[in-house]
């Protein structure tokens, strides 16, 4: 009998442990969750078939695979840690050292997209301000971090990953895809300024970071990788090429990096590709989709964003529609708003609760109030640009 009741609790023990790891799992990737169960739902309304095969774009998973193993790579070495660290030394207060770390951020999220950007530069924010004692400006600058992470990278086709699926997608030309989206670029950082300005005083500031330095040859190989995973990117080279290469290459020189890939994120791509391709094969839901992206896309684009967030909403409006400037503007500036529009904002809201896990109600108040008035002042802006014909 005795034995018979241990069995059972060791049985019950592994079931919790499983539970547990699952849960834990669905925590921490949230979007992908959402994904696999948005493709599997779908999938009972349309079973697989062959047309399946010609829902995923491997161009876009191709390409985001290598800029993101590359990244991992020269994050390991510490080369964005070591960057970021020789500027925000050049200041002297809290407001130039806050402008340094949000302007990395931003320019971070222009060359190794938003997710890794906030990923490399949210530590640097933390320990700039508390081992200088100024916290009380934490829950500001990972918000601004936030927000020129989602705005910063939306002027590059390799900046945030709904970009690199319209813009293969649509095969825009690199020269009309910057074009498309300087005007909301320029807004989105002179208002990211001001309100630096605005709310961070000049205080002095101490700083003295710990000593790194690089391993040339290491660093020298990575950067090449880095130039041919953009190459891609633009075209410029085949992304089979990059598809062989850097698996390769990293295989050999830092096998962590490839095992420190966001697959999770891969899969959510993957998992959409299959809803968004269903989708469009549902009758009534294609119609409804396409009726409103008729009547704005720029809107619809910027609320659907708010729901499901940005990068599905990419994938899936996309199938309803070939205005894809207004789209390209909506889910780029869509991403500010709700704490689900775009996955940075999960990985910001997990980075701060995570070293101040009772401030979180008044992180929250902060970033629904600077989010949302990025999110007015953007949209409205853009509308305004449209009546007026300016783009």
């Amino acid at each position: 009998m005795a034995q018979s009741v241990a069995l059972k609790q060791k049985h019950t023990a592994k079931l919790y442990k499983a539970l547990k790891i699952i849960l834990d799992f669905i925590k921490k990737n949230v979007v992908l969750t959402v994904a696999f169960c948005a493709a599997g739902v779908t999938s009972i309304f349309v079973p697989v078939d062959r047309e399946y095969l010609g829902y995923f774009d491997l161009k876009t998973l191709t390409c985001l695979f290598c800029v993101l193993a590359v990244v991992c790579a020269l994050k390991n070495i510490r080369f964005f840690y070591l960057l970021a660290q020789k500027i925000v030394e050049k200041f002297s207060t809290v407001r130039l050292s806050v402008l340094a770390l949000v302007y990395i951020t931003f320019i971070g999220s222009m060359l190794i997209a938003n997710d890794m950007a906030l990923l490399t530069f949210l530590p640097l924010g933390y320990f700039v301000l508390s081992s200088t004692n100024k916290p009380r400006y934490m829950a500001f600058t990972f918000i601004m971090q936030n927000i020129a992470a989602n705005l910063g990278g939306m002027l590059t086709p390799f900046g945030n990953p709904q970009n690199l699926y319209l813009y293969s997608k649509f095969n825009i030309p690199t020269m009309e895809f910057m074009g498309i989206m300087l005007i909301p670029f320029l807004l989105a950082i002179t208002l990211i300024t001001l309100c630096c300005i605005i709310f961070v005083k000049p205080e002095k500031l101490e700083f003295q970071g710990e000593k790194t330095s690089l391993p040339k040859g290491r660093t020298a190989i990575y950067l090449v990788l880095f130039a041919l995973s953009i190459a891609i990117v633009f075209r410029g080279i085949p992304y089979w090429i990059g598809l062989i290469v850097i698996p390769i290459a990293l295989f050999f020189m830092d096998k962590n990096a490839l095992k420190s890939v966001d697959y999770p994120l891969l899969l959510t791509f993957v998992f959409f590709f299959i809803f968004a391709g269903n989708m469009a094969r549902i009758g009534v839901v294609r119609d409804a989709l396409s009726y409103l992206c008729e009547k704005s896309t720029l809107l619809f684009s910027v609320m659907s964003c708010q729901c499901i967030s940005n990068v599905p909403s990419a994938v899936l409006l996309s199938q309803f529609t070939d205005n894809y400037a207004d789209l390209l503007v909506g889910v780029n500036i869509g991403g500010t708003g709700t704490l689900i529009a775009s996955l940075a904002s999960l990985i910001t809201y997990s980075e701060y609760t995570r070293h101040y896990p009772k401030d979180t109600d008044r992180y929250m108040k902060l970033f629904s109030i600077f989010n949302f008035g990025f999110l007015f002042i953007l949209t409205t802006f853009m509308f305004i640009l449209k009546w007026a014909g300016v783009c």
